[in-house]
């Protein structure tokens, strides 16, 4: 570029800082006054798996036959004080979503899917569907500070009771479902009025600490006989005091939810800059498992943006026992797919980044109450695409597991990995690739 007078100028260059987008966010702010709500999790590049590799086995490690030698994927949850803990095929799970936030032909794809293969689906919010019920072979119910849709009738149909502290796209803040998704089957089950925004609270409003938890852990255990693994969730922040207090409250498994995990509607400034990225998480927690003498005892289950099979066996190679999907899922059924690509652009949007799930107006059928768009979505065939997703995921996993030398997926370990970057390193507490170096710890070349 050149000016009028022939001088050489500097071509236009964007501020790192004020970016294009920044840019659009304070204008759309200044012009409406409120903040931005959207669905899903971060979008933000953060340290992830991707940033781990796997020592294969070459002449010091001997891998196993991937046609002839067997490598286990199953994992049994609630060990420590259940009376029927529950054994999946699959350390894959899949993370909670409510009946609300997600239409009802959603909800029974996902029992459907993870049935086929073994593994368990989670009610989120507002209660338990016949559909998710009927077609879900094992189903944790989430018990969350609203209580919307919360009975004991339901708890007791219940394979596994989660109780919902905090999730990683939003730890220390509440849930939020607007009026357009509030429909009248919502509203009844949620006890609501029918079209009116909803906003759960951040906090239970009948306990305040772990001294309390530890009272409503009881309550529900009589409640259910003693017979209902008991999970708690906490949203990744504090993972070391988190995962503790949840042991010493008495739970038997406790669900970690890094940032990356997503939401149906959150306010975007929560989703990009309160948490923590999963891959800092784990390690935390397990070391406080591992000081409490209970790592593989007290069962720990990882979510927030995990997507392929490498992913859960990194998640398992830094002691977690399993891991839960929620966004890939939703991908599976067919969310943001690209059939429905005018659609999205007449919405403002395009495939891939659809993320106005609050609005009800999903082209794909699948976080909508939309009777017309949910209708779009084939139960059937839906669940179809998750067992076969649910299914690579797991072949891929032992893949890894077997060049690992490795007869079961729960053998691998952290031994078993290097890191990319010293961000990585640093979180996993793995070397970093090429050295023996941790960092924060000494020696190593």
């Amino acid at each position: 570029m050149t000016a009028h007078n022939n001088t050489p100028r500097t071509p236009p260059r964007f501020s790192s800082t004020f970016d294009p987008a920044t840019l659009a966010e304070i204008r759309r702010a200044a012009a409406t006054g409120i903040y931005d709500i959207r669905g899903g999790g971060t979008k933000r590049k953060l340290p992830h798996f991707d940033d781990l590799l796997f020592l294969g086995a070459s002449m010091s490690r001997y891998p196993l036959e991937g046609y002839r030698e067997k490598c286990g994927t199953e994992v049994t949850l609630g060990t420590r004080f259940a009376k029927k803990p529950i054994t999946l095929k699959t350390p894959v799970t899949i993370a909670g979503m409510s009946f609300g936030a997600l239409s009802a032909q959603a909800k029974e794809a996902l029992g459907r899917g993870a049935s086929t293969v073994g593994t368990s689906t989670t009610t989120g919010d507002g209660g338990m569907t016949p559909e998710e019920r009927g077609q879900s072979k094992t189903l944790v119910y989430q018990y969350l500070p609203s209580r919307y849709g919360m009975n004991p009738v339901d708890l007791r149909k219940a394979d596994a009771i989660e109780i919902v502290i905090g999730q990683g796209a939003k730890p220390g803040g509440g849930g939020m479902l607007l009026g357009q998704k509030i429909s009248d089957r919502v509203a009844a089950m949620r006890t609501l009025p029918k079209g009116i925004d909803q906003r759960s609270a951040c906090r239970h409003p009948d306990w305040t600490g772990p001294d309390d938890l530890e009272i409503k852990i009881e309550e529900l255990r009589e409640i259910t006989d003693w017979e209902k693994p008991i999970y708690v969730k906490v949203g990744a922040s504090r993972p070391y005091y988190d995962t503790a207090l949840a042991v010493k409250a008495g739970a038997d498994v406790v669900v970690l939810d890094g940032m990356q995990g997503g939401t149906a509607a959150t306010q975007d400034v929560f989703i990009e800059h309160v948490g923590i990225p999963i891959l800092a998480a784990i390690r935390p927690a397990v070391q406080a498992l591992q000081d409490l003498d209970m790592h593989r005892k007290v069962q720990l289950i990882v979510s927030g943006g995990i997507r392929t099979g490498a992913d859960v066996a990194k998640a398992l190679a830094l002691g977690a026992d399993a891991v839960a999907i929620g966004t890939a899922a939703l991908v599976a059924l067919g969310d943001n797919d690209p059939q429905w690509e005018d659609e999205y652009q007449a919405l403002g949007s395009t495939a891939g980044a659809y993320d106005d799930w609050h609005e009800g107006r999903d082209p794909a059928g699948i976080t909508t109450q939309d009777p017309e768009l949910s209708k779009r979505l084939d139960p059937v065939k839906a669940g179809r695409r998750l067992a076969n997703y649910l299914s690579v995921m797991t072949l891929e996993a032992q893949t890894i597991a077997r060049a690992c030398g490795k007869s079961h997926l729960h053998n691998l370990e952290p031994e078993d990995l290097v890191a990319l970057t010293v961000e990585a390193a640093a979180m996993a507490g793995v070397p970093l690739a090429g050295t023996t170096w941790v960092p924060g710890k000494t020696g190593g070349y």
